[in-house]
């Protein structure tokens, strides 16, 4: 089945890549657009055909210079590739009615669509680090492309076009160099290769490696403090494209740390595992608070991502350093949590920046302190998010709690059999998942509460229009792949088994007792389908109730006592920012957010106050603390190194003598 099913969705992604450069503005969208979602259809059903077991390799020599294209599908990429294809489906679908308007229905962005998807269909399926070099680099610059496709229209874009440029192309160096290295010492750059050479590799040369591709794996997953791209990039790009890049993307960075870490370096040091968990919960705490105080929709949505990779790297981390410590079950179980939240993640995360975009579409606007009233003018909008918020709090019923839950049941299992480092790391681990998934449900109640159940606090969200037929058609897959987990994860964690066995040292664990006492789950009723009838039930008695009390009894008007103020009005309600204050005051310290004060006196008396205005902004205190100055002393060097070129060509060849012998001198030292 894989053999025919992933060449098939390389040919209809090309087919439509060709179909949306040279077909005519009318049919183009619909055709690029169905083509892709085959695509992502016929990846679905390759990667789950790996997902059973059957491995599938071809190789391409005539296709790259020298070395040729390797490809190799097994369970642990067919997972990626399967999450891949299912977010296609999705955003295809929506895109078809979104880029209707805006100019998306232009070539570049209608073609670039599917070479993006093309692309993250080939990073999973490389076996050699040129092929997976060449996708990872396909991969950036079509999602490059399609984050500037609206630069014409705002100056955002152009500024998130450059940041993602900068961020994304040196994460290829760093992985470039330690790829390469790597392939160098094995005298080999099939994935073979290294497998077999890894264990002959020095620990610090394995140590350097692995150190170089997990810097730019994370900075592509939007791990802090390499996550500053994000943000930016994210909320400018159309939203089926930020469902794309958020749910499918990102996860690509995961894909590659753990294929280089557990699969071709052979696992490593507890130092490699520390500094991934370390980081994993910086990134899930810092992205949580910055998206709970986010006014921005979509702003709030990527730094939910950089909040849900970091608990994935937290699995991932704790999965390394109980493989070190010898507890393989609990190993097993911390990256099948991880694994499982990528495939629920980008579930709700697709559905969420589709909602998003359809509010955008309806409304024209992003700012939650300018919505409202939604509910009413776009209800299946509404009631779609509502599913997508609940999935991402990870409370009962949503498929994020699943995941999560399961995280946290590795974690605490660990501390009573493990030693002195479990015991140290494990503690502020689960505080961390903990404390993350309570301000996940703050932050969505904000979204959920005030941009669409709230009253209207501007004439764009009283004007809000539904969204089309396509675009809720795209929403409703990706709640269908939301529900489906949620109510039934038994039926999803076997398939999880044999990719969990590709990475995890101990692969007699997966198929033990960790993965059957779950698996017991699919055959029985879960405790999660059990809520769920219940609740359907609770609602439709009430639905019952109210019928019939309705068809008893006359409704009439009434005015209810309003202490004399009158009807209440938007300015008395919460907006994005007020909800989120409480928030900000107790993480003052590490949100440093900007406050500006304005009293504009009358002109008659200096002492008369006319107006004051009060603003206040939670940047992102890394990229200001981190990113400013390191950008301000290139500028100023920038400046500086002006005057070096002034014209003189005999000035130049003098430069060129003395660089080249000063690399002569240096290769007689090193020598």
């Amino acid at each position: 089945m894989t053999s025919v099913a992933f060449p098939a969705a390389l040919g209809l992604t090309l087919l439509a890549a060709v179909a949306g450069l040279v077909l005519p503005r009318g049919p183009r969208r619909v055709t690029a657009g169905v083509l892709t979602a085959g695509g992502g259809a016929a990846a679905v059903v390759a990667g789950a055909a790996a997902m059973r077991g059957g491995d599938w390799s071809a190789r391409l020599p005539g296709l790259l210079p020298l070395a040729g294209a390797r490809l190799a599908l097994d369970p642990l990429g067919g997972l990626f590739l399967a999450v891949t294809g299912a977010v296609a489906v999705c955003a295809a679908l929506y895109g078809i009615g979104y880029t209707r308007h805006g100019g998306l229905d232009g070539r570049v962005p209608q073609t670039m669509v599917p070479v993006f998807l093309a692309a993250m269909t080939l990073v999973p399926a490389a076996a050699s680090v040129s092929t997976f070099l060449l996708a990872w680099e396909l991969m950036a610059l079509a999602s490059l492309l399609l984050v500037v496709a609206e630069h014409r229209s705002r100056d955002e874009v152009r500024a998130a076009g450059l940041w993602y440029a900068v961020m994304t192309h040196l994460g290829l160096v760093v992985i470039l160099g330690g790829l390469a290295g790597f392939a160098a010492a094995a005298h080999s750059e099939s994935f073979e290769g290294l497998r077999a050479a890894a264990d002959g590799l020095p620990a610090a040369g394995r140590g350097a490696v692995f150190l170089a591709v997990f810097a730019g794996f994370a900075s592509k997953a939007g791990i802090a403090p390499l996550h500053v791209w994000l943000p930016r990039a994210h909320p400018e790009a159309p939203s089926h494209v930020s469902a794309l890049m958020s749910a499918a993307m990102v996860n690509l960075g995961v894909y590659g740390i753990v294929r280089v870490g557990f699969d071709l370096l052979g696992g490593g040091a507890a130092w490699w595992w520390l500094l991934v968990l370390a980081a994993g919960g910086a990134s899930a705490l810092y992205g949580i608070l910055q998206a709970a105080v986010a006014g921005d929709l979509k702003r709030l949505l990527a730094y939910s991502t950089c909040e849900n990779m970091g608990l994935v790297l937290v699995g991932v981390g704790a999965s390394g350093l109980f493989a070190v410590s010898g507890a393989r079950a609990l190993s097993a179980l911390a990256l099948t949590a991880a694994l499982l939240h990528i495939v629920n993640h980008a579930g709700f995360k697709t559905l969420l920046f589709l909602a998003a975009g359809s509010v955008l579409h309806g409304t024209g606007t992003r700012d939650l302190d300018a919505l409202g009233g939604l509910r009413t003018t776009m209800p299946a909008t509404t009631a779609l998010f509502g599913v997508g918020a609940l999935m991402a709090s990870a409370l009962p019923l949503g498929n994020g709690f699943v995941s999560e839950w399961l995280l946290l049941q590795s974690l605490i299992h660990a501390l009573p059999s493990g030693g002195t480092l479990t015991a140290v790391t494990m503690p502020p681990a689960v505080a961390v998942v903990a404390l993350s998934a309570g301000l996940a449900i703050a932050t969505f109640v904000k979204a959920f509460g005030v941009g669409f159940l709230a009253r209207p606090r501007s004439s764009a969200a009283q004007r809000a229009r539904e969204a089309p037929a396509p675009m809720l058609a795209g929403m409703a897959v990706a709640a269908l792949c939301c529900v489906l987990p949620a109510i039934s994860p038994g039926a999803v964690l076997p398939a999880l088994a044999r990719s969990v066995a590709v990475a995890a040292p101990g692969p007699d664990a997966v198929t033990g007792p960790v993965t059957l006492h779950l698996a017991g789950l699919a055959g029985t009723m879960s405790p999660l389908l059990i809520a769920a009838f219940l609740l359907v039930a609770v609602v439709g008695l009430l639905a019952l109730l109210r019928v019939a009390a309705t068809r008893r009894t006359a409704r009439r008007r009434a005015r209810l006592w309003d202490c004399g103020a009158g009807p209440m009005s938007a300015r008395m309600e919460y907006t994005a920012t007020s909800f989120a204050e409480p928030l900000q005051r107790v993480f003052d310290d590490v949100l440093a957010p900007e406050t500006d004060l304005d009293v504009t006196p009358l002109k008659e008396s200096a002492y008369l106050v006319n107006s004051v205005t009060y603003r206040t902004r939670v940047g992102d205190r890394i990229e200001h603390r981190l990113y400013r100055p390191v950008l301000t002393a290139a500028a100023r060097a920038g400046e500086a190194a002006r005057g070096l070129a002034n014209g003189s060509v005999h000035r130049y060849v003098g430069y060129g003598f003395y660089t080249f012998t000063g690399l002569l001198i240096a290769l007689a030292v090193i020598r």
